[in-house]
């Protein structure tokens, strides 16, 4: 499978349209499985009730883009009890042959912001991408995206955004990686002598947030998972495919495992490609955004 280039401009300097259409064509085919039930879409009042609740914390969203978004509440809340909203969108193939359609269901791509509730825009980009797949059309297959664009809405949306959860979690440390119950308390009190915003909580998937999301890469199974961070301007990959050495400016810089993080559960325990897209500026979009 590859994706038409031609279909999938880039209207920023870092991803959306390309960077959907590399991580697409990268990716590639194979037999793939049954999708999973979509949630309905917001209805107008439910998106605005999350706009109300994210719209002053988005770098570069108006109140339009935001409410055409339609996020829906998961059912699934936050240590505060806030909702976690998604939104599911279908990007038809633009040309598929009879015996190609017959055989393939749609390739499933779970986007993920603001696991870092102090990453402000990467919450923005994934908002903007829900718009983007909405109008993308791809070449020889379909995708099923499910977009989780705040996975930690108390800590982003704390007095002072936080990067961990309300109970002071870092959700990217509590994951149930091999070994982690005994890793992750050693290389946070030696590697990074305590530090509070990377404490993995005190045990794995301890936290609903991360609860949540390990759900859905269990129940959805994506084949490629798309975490959105910020600020070290660089892409990192976690998988057993070879990676993209870049997309846009972002240029493949492995960051290394650690111990109770998404990419170290999703990419080298479950063997589902984890690529993450860090934005130079946590607060401030690209100008062409």
């Amino acid at each position: 499978m590859k994706c038409s280039k031609s279909k999938l401009n880039c209207p920023t300097q870092y991803v959306k349209h390309r960077a959907a259409a590399a991580l697409l064509w990268w990716l590639g085919s194979g037999a793939l499985a049954a999708a999973s039930t979509l949630p309905a879409p917001a209805n107008p009042a439910t998106a605005a009730n999350a706009c109300a609740l994210f719209l002053p914390r988005l770098p570069g969203i108006a109140a339009p883009q935001c409410r055409a978004a339609q996020l829906a509440p998961s059912g699934a809340h936050s240590q505060q009890g806030r909702p976690l909203f998604w939104r599911d969108v279908h990007t038809p193939a633009s040309v598929v042959s009879t015996a190609a359609s017959k055989a393939l269901v749609p390739l499933r791509v779970l986007v993920v912001g603001a696991i870092h509730g102090d990453e402000l825009t990467s919450a923005s980009l994934a908002l903007q991408w829900i718009a983007l797949a909405e109008k993308a059309q791809t070449s020889g297959q379909a995708v099923h995206w499910r977009f989780i664009p705040v996975l930690n809405p108390d800590g982003f949306l704390a007095a002072k955004p936080s990067r961990v959860n309300a109970r002071g979690v870092d959700l990217n440390r509590n994951f149930n990686t091999p070994q982690c119950q005994r890793d992750a308390p050693v290389y946070w009190e030696k590697r990074t002598r305590k530090d509070p915003r990377r404490w993995p909580g005190p045990a794995p998937l301890s936290e609903p947030e991360s609860q949540f999301l390990h759900t859905q890469m269990d129940k959805f199974d994506p084949q490629l998972v798309v975490s959105i961070h910020a600020p070290y301007g660089v892409l990192d990959f976690d998988g057993p495919h070879e990676p993209p050495q870049r997309l846009g400016r972002l240029r493949l810089d492995r960051v290394g495992e650690f111990p109770g993080s998404l990419g170290h559960y999703g990419g080298v325990q479950q063997g589902m490609p984890v690529v993450t897209i860090e934005l130079d500026h946590a607060l401030k979009m690209p100008r062409d955004a």
